[in-house]
């Protein structure tokens, strides 16, 4: 039976994708490595500190002059910023906080962004008011594809993870939850669709509109 609802941020609350993409093109760039979006696409899901670190070792730069943190904290800001100009939450995600609202589930995020950047969606769409716990994977010693950081916030929850349901967009995420051991509900970047990987999922939705109470029904029973 679910007893929460545990939302990915990145691609479920909103589409940041493209702004994660042009933020780390923009700094990955400058550091020499030869970044493009269909390089950015492998990383989707994962932490900053695994994504700059895992650059760092196939095109490495100099770490006195540029180290892990100071460019992690450059995407960031520059992430930040393109959010707060261009940011616009997902269709349906309104309707899915009210739909669980009514039922009394409790809601939270568990996101591989870092704390600074869930403060900023929450605070540009005003919907913390919605969420029990809010996590971020940057004080979990692994990320996702780990599931560290949905048992961790199943147990902030009080709720055995089993008993949880996961929405995510990524594969890496729908991984993280599913090793979990929660109901997953895959929403995939529309060219990611029909990707056999999503299988794993217990359901998938090309929009979120399209999670009606029926298919709520469906995953718990």
């Amino acid at each position: 039976m679910i007893k929460a609802v545990i939302f990915d941020m990145d691609g479920v609350i909103l589409d940041s994708e493209p702004f994660w993409k042009e933020a780390e093109i923009k700094i990955f760039n400058s550091l020499g490595v030869p970044l493009t979006e269909e390089m950015c696409e492998t990383t989707t899901g994962m932490r900053l500190v695994d994504v700059v670190k895992l650059w760092h070792e196939r095109y490495p730069w100099d770490l006195k002059e540029n180290p892990f943190e100071r460019v992690g904290a450059e995407i960031v800001d520059s992430l930040i910023a393109l959010i707060k100009q261009k940011g616009v939450i997902n269709s349906g995600v309104a309707e899915l906080l009210e739909m669980f609202a009514a039922k009394e589930l409790p809601m939270a995020i568990a996101s591989s962004s870092d704390k600074k950047i869930i403060d900023a969606v929450m605070n540009k769409f005003d919907i913390a008011k919605y969420f029990k716990v809010i996590h971020s994977a940057e004080y979990e010693e692994y990320g996702k594809p780990h599931p560290a950081i949905y048992l961790s916030t199943a147990k902030m929850l009080g709720v055995e993870p089993q008993d949880c349901l996961a929405i995510e967009d990524s594969f890496n995420g729908v991984v993280s939850a599913v090793a979990a051991r929660m109901k997953t509900a895959a929403y995939p970047e529309k060219t990611n669709f029909y990707n056999p990987k999503f299988a794993i999922a217990d359901i998938r939705f090309r929009t979120l509109k399209d999670f009606t109470e029926e298919e709520f029904n469906k995953l718990n029973n």
